[in-house]
Formats: structure tokens, C-alpha cells, sequence
């Protein structure tokens, strides 16, 4: 029986399990919200579109201790309202709202006896993810963070469109923060086996500041964003469950910056089977150590867990 969670029922977390449920990936799902209205309606909902789907979920309302025998917890909490487009604090205006809610759930996760992997969606991504390691004191490869998956993404398809051709045709990676210290790993990318820098007409700058904006494009629009995250948060689940040994980047533990940072890694059934070290440029290693740094410093400056003596 495959059984994941989803903490979280606002707009990334419904439709992270609109997706589940529609794509018949789990056969329970336990889903938690502080708001017991909208988890309540949420469930309703999902139920009501069973009747109509090929497959079958059990749907868990708002019991911790439904995730001891969960397979993938899926963290999607937030506050959207709190990130400023036109400021610099960009995604850290959900800094203080969420790190609050990681050492309220955090304690629920452990005592839950949660044993299985946990991905994070919350802002700013790999600040919380490093934080939710911290405080549920769980196996670093057993907690990672959407991270660049998304940016990488939404890199692909601005170097897809000004070359004219599927954005699945580009290879590659964005490194760094979820946010604006990410940066394109330019020595990476490739469009069908060439490197990039075989296209002399493309304005790679432009192209970067694109795929570093992307959220922002949409949410002038709708306010949030959550179809394309929640793909993220869902394609990491399903290869965890499969093992697929599946190679993107994610925000994940690198010791050699002591924190968590979006890099290339290889997700299977222990969440970061491993990092991949990649021959970058020295000027891509710098922003790379410069954006940990960064997100290093907001863990730091936050409470930590209590060690025991």
C-alpha cells in the first residue's frame, strides 16, 4: 500500500493532492491543515470526484499519527499573501510566518513516528528545509527541498522558446537559493547535445533573469503560483516511491557548505541517494558558495533545537 501525507491545504498543497489522487499515485493520503474548515472542504472535494476517477484513495483528515506508516510527507504551508513582488525580500517574506509553523509540526512529525521522506515546498525553500532537518533531527538524506527543480524548469522553457523547440530538449542546471541568489549554471546546459554557448545569439543574461523571475510573472497575474510546484513536489514523491534513481536538482545537504542548496542530486527510496559533483567554472563555484552562505546565515539566526545533555 503506498501511503504519503501532505501538511498544508492552501493552493500548492490542494493541488498536490488533486494530482495524487487524480493520478491514482497513493492509495491513502493523509492530508493536515491548521484550518479545519478548509481541510474539511478539501477532503469533500476529493471525495466527490472518486466516483469519477479510475483509481481509489483513502483520504486521512488531520491525524499526525496517520503518517507513521506514510512512504512521503509532503510540506506545502505558507502564507503567499506575505510575498512581496516588489521588494527585495521577495520569498522572504514568509521568513518569520514559517518558521514558526516548522517548530510547531516539527515535534507532531516526530512524535508521529513519521520513518519515511520528507519534502519541503515552503518559502524560502531552503532555509526551511534546513530548518525542518534541524528540527525533527531526521537523516539529512531523508529531508530535501523542492529547490532550483522548479527554476531549472522554467530556465528550460525560456532557452526552449528563444531557440524555437521544446524546452525538454534543454539540459541542464540552475544552482543556488530558491530565490535570488540562484543562479544558471551556464557550463551545464546544452539544447539536443549542444553547448550552450554554441548559440551565440542568445542573451544569456536576459535568459537567467527570466528563470530567476518566473514566479513573479505569474503572481502578478494570479497572486500564487501552484500548478508547476506542485508537479515538482509530486514527481520527487513518485521517484522516491519507484526508486527511480532520478538525477535533478533539488535543495539538498552539501557538507561542504553546511547547509542545504539547490545542486544536482539523485533521488530514489532514501531521498538523496547522493549529490552530483559537476566540473563547474570558478565563477559558478563562487556564486555557489556565496548563495549558501546566504541561506546558511537565515538557519543560523533562527531558534535551533534544544540538544540534550
Amino acid at each position: 500500500m503506498r501511503k504519503y501525507g501532505v501538511i498544508g491545504l492552501g493552493q500548492v498543497g490542494a493541488t498536490v493532492a488533486y494530482t495524487l489522487v487524480q493520478r491514482g499515485t497513493v492509495d491513502e493520503l493523509v492530508l493536515i491543515d491548521q484550518n479545519e474548515a478548509l481541510a474539511r472542504a478539501q477532503k469533500l472535494d476529493l471525495d466527490d470526484a472518486s466516483p469519477r476517477l479510475s483509481s481509489t484513495t483513502k483520504i486521512i483528515l488531520n491525524d499526525y499519527a496517520a503518517l507513521a506508516d506514510a512512504e512521503v510527507l509532503i510540506i506545502a504551508t505558507g502564507n503567499i499573501g506575505a510575498i512581496d513582488m516588489n521588494s527585495s525580500k521577495g520569498r522572504f517574506g514568509e521568513y518569520d510566518s514559517n518558521q514558526a509553523i516548522v517548530r510547531d509540526i516539527a515535534p507532531k512529525i516526530v512524535a508521529s513516528g513519521f520513518k519515511g521522506i520528507l519534502i519541503d515546498i515552503m518559502n524560502p525553500c531552503d532555509v526551511m528545509t534546513d530548518y525542518l532537518q534541524r528540527m525533527t533531527g531526521f537523516p539529512r538524506n531523508r529531508v530535501f527541498g523542492t529547490g532550483t527543480f522548479l527554476d531549472t524548469a522554467r530556465m528550460q522553457k525560456y532557452v526552449g522558446q528563444a531557440l524555437k523547440t521544446n524546452g525538454k530538449n534543454v539540459a541542464g542546471y540552475v544552482y543556488g537559493e530558491h530565490g535570488n541568489s540562484q543562479f544558471v549554471a551556464w557550463s551545464t546546459v546544452s539544447v539536443n547535445g549542444q553547448p550552450i554557448d554554441q548559440f551565440k545569439t542568445l542573451d544569456l543574461t536576459q535568459l537567467e533573469e527570466d528563470a530567476r523571475q518566473g514566479a513573479f510573472a505569474v503572481m502578478a497575474g494570479k497572486h500564487y503560483t501552484n500548478f508547476a510546484i506542485a508537479t515538482c513536489g509530486v514527481r520527487l514523491a513518485e521517484a522516491v516511491s519507484a526508486d527511480a534513481q532520478l538525477a535533478c536538482p533539488v535543495s539538498a545537504y552539501d557538507p561542504q557548505y553546511g547547509t542545504y542548496v539547490g545542486m544536482p542530486a539523485v533521488i530514489g527510496k532514501n531521498g538523496v541517494e547522493k549529490l552530483i559533483q559537476l566540473d563547474l567554472t570558478t565563477e559558478e563555484r563562487a556564486s555557489l558558495a556565496a548563495s549558501a552562505q546566504f541561506i546558511k546565515q537565515n538557519v543560523d539566526a533562527l531558534p535551533q533545537p534544544v540538544v540534550e545533555s
